[in-house]
């Protein structure tokens, strides 16, 4: 009653392989982007930015790459805060080196440089795989931020060692420092989240997405009726970085405006990105989405009410959001491994049989 696709027929593959085939979900994706772009702008205030859309969008695009590597290439990645930081500070670089140059240059470029690093530390992929990988790119976070420390050339000599985003404007409107507004700095992460979770879903349902699900369900197979696990798996570690990258240029440039790498982008940055996609689902953008709305949305929740509300003490909250983390993460791996996504899948397909019994 509330979901159907009856009657909604297809004349040409053309029309069946589009992105979203059925009627329903593309007048439903249409509604949130609208919604997204025409409506919340106007509504929202400083809060509202700053503690919930800003980190929601930023750790999105995160999620995404890091569900493309571990949900669809079935490869493990714990230095995503490493390649966030690898975009932060090429974004820092370039806003400083290039001052005349657009800050949407900057950020697609940061991307760039942080995809061919992860190019470099997707190597080891080739050879090993599993628990072995994951410590591969353990030591690559912890490369990454030792290199940021102790180089200054990297933070510019500064007696501090924190990176500081300069002014920069897009179309004659502050997007960094201290004057931007907050509808322009939504705004202007929402244009990436968009383009994100647009190319990622086309990736992912072409030939690079089938490449991917065929060296993570069985690579031997894969690779004998021709799937090239290099390329395979290194375009999975650059889709992964690039997006990582952006997201580290955002975080840096447009949310917090000043950081220090170890204390931003350290080892529970990792943990956190993987945390979203494991309790969103795993080979889902969906669920990329999901995951990063609920561990945004959790701390904001456990604040305001339990803090504000109850009187409860700050630490206690903070305990309570970690156990409610770990626990959720044990029950999605034993109970629903594809997470939050699945869940929205089963609720789909009930609505398509409502009210009839299934």
């Amino acid at each position: 009653m509330f979901y159907r696709e009856a009657g909604d027929f297809k004349t040409s593959y053309v029309d069946d392989n589009q992105t979203f085939p059925i009627k329903f979900d593309r007048y439903r994706y249409y509604a949130v982007l609208l919604i997204a772009f025409a409506i919340i702008p106007f509504v929202l205030n400083d809060y509202w930015v700053n503690a919930v859309f800003l980190p929601f969008l930023i750790y999105s695009i995160a999620a995404i790459g890091l569900n493309v590597l571990v949900g669809y290439c079935g490869q493990v990645s714990l230095g995503t805060g490493g390649f966030m930081a690898v975009g932060a500070y090429a974004c820092y670089k370039l806003m400083t080196s290039f001052p005349d140059v657009n800050i949407l240059f900057h950020v697609i470029i940061s991307g760039g440089i942080t995809a061919l690093v992860g190019l470099l530390f997707g190597l080891p992929s080739l050879r090993i795989k599993g628990f072995y990988l994951a410590v591969a790119t353990l030591a690559a976070q912890f490369f990454l931020v030792w290199l940021f420390n102790r180089v200054p050339w990297f933070y510019n000599y500064s007696a501090s060692g924190q990176i500081s985003a300069p002014e920069r404007t897009l179309l004659g409107i502050a997007i960094t420092g201290p004057n931007a507004p907050a509808w322009a700095m939504y705004l202007f992460c929402l244009v990436f989240v968009a383009a994100s979770a647009i190319i990622a879903r086309n990736l992912t349902r072409g030939a690079f997405g089938r490449k991917w699900m065929a060296i993570r369900d069985m690579d031997i197979a894969a690779e004998i009726i021709g799937v090239d696990p290099l390329k395979a798996k290194l375009s999975a570690f650059a889709v992964l970085s690039f997006f990582v990258g952006i997201s580290g240029a955002l975080f840096f440039s447009v949310y917090l405006g000043a950081v220090e790498v170890g204390e931003v982008f350290g080892i529970q940055k990792s943990f956190l990105v993987l945390f979203m996609v494991i309790i969103g689902g795993l080979g889902s953008i969906f669920g990329s989405f999901a995951g990063a709305a609920f561990l945004v949305l959790l701390p904001v929740f456990l604040k305001n009410v339990l803090v504000a509300g109850l009187g409860w003490p700050t630490d206690m909250a903070a305990h309570l959001e970690f156990m409610i983390v770990g626990a959720l993460i044990i029950t999605f791996l034993i109970a629903e491994p594809h997470g939050l996504a699945q869940l929205w899948r089963v609720t789909k397909e009930k609505l398509r049989l409502w009210p009839f019994p299934h």
